[in-house]
């Protein structure tokens, strides 16, 4: 994918009007574009991307929309949502308000080309002194600038849905090609915890309470599994595709 240099980056006329309406006094994401501007530039990348092939989706946007996941907590299917919904979002990566975004596995494809080429923590740094240098930091303090603690913490929200929708489309397979055996083995807390896509609801913050989850849900499949696995259950269910996949994951 090559790279379109864009040398400058403006809130759009509209993006900018419908965003003062909704936050009259501003908002974070507002205020950091006020203060830094767009904070990089595609000049910043140049080296990660071959002259020629299809436009590649802004890097400085991209940039962005990691340090925005990691703030939030958001996995890459949530963050590319909030891309495309979010007007403080929009503001920040100077969007049209119409802008559709992007696919979510464009995140995971650019964190890659970052780490491959040991470029995450040259740009995690720029960052560090532009708000050193409005008094944010103070000069003489400790920070913490290990680039791999943001992305890190992406990368486990990213295997946690993975795991949770994997439980979540084994239940829903199960409860089309036999819903009378999945009565009797589903657990009442099940509906509740898989009910609705995993993406849809906000994941744990803290790492004790990710811990927790990921625990519940190895647990969960655990019980499905030997239940699927009991010499009373049809075999065939262990060929169900979701189960096969579960199994795996």
């Amino acid at each position: 994918m090559s790279l379109q240099i864009q040398s400058n980056y403006k809130v759009p006329e509209k993006t900018a009007e419908i965003a003062w309406v909704i936050f009259p006094d501003g908002n974070l994401y507002m205020k950091l574009f006020d203060t830094f501007g767009s904070l990089f530039s595609d000049q910043d990348f140049a080296q990660l991307f071959p002259d020629n092939g299809q436009p590649a989706f802004s890097p400085v946007r991209l940039m962005l929309v990691l340090i925005l996941q990691f703030i939030e907590g958001l996995s890459d299917r949530q963050a590319a949502d909030a891309v495309r919904t979010r007007i403080d979002w929009k503001y920040l990566m100077c969007l049209e308000i119409t802008d559709p975004g992007f696919n979510y596995s464009i995140l995971s494809e650019f964190r890659t080309r970052l780490l491959e080429n040991e470029w995450e923590q040259k740009q995690f740094d720029k960052l560090l002194v532009c708000i050193r240098d409005v008094g944010c930091i103070k000069k003489h303090g400790q920070q913490h600038t290990d680039s791999t603690i943001v992305l890190g913490a992406v990368r486990e929200l990213n295997r946690l849905e993975m795991v949770g929708e994997t439980m979540r489309h084994a239940l829903d397979s199960l409860s089309v090609v036999t819903p009378d055996w999945l009565l009797v083995h589903v657990q009442p807390a099940w509906l509740d915890r898989y009910g609705s896509q995993v993406q849809n609801y906000r994941l744990p913050t803290s790492q004790e309470k990710r811990d927790a989850l990921a625990d519940q849900i190895g647990a969960d499949g655990l019980v499905l599994l030997n239940a699927i696995w009991d010499v009373a259950a049809p075999v065939w269910l262990r060929e169900v595709p979701a189960i096969r996949t579960l199994h795996a994951v």
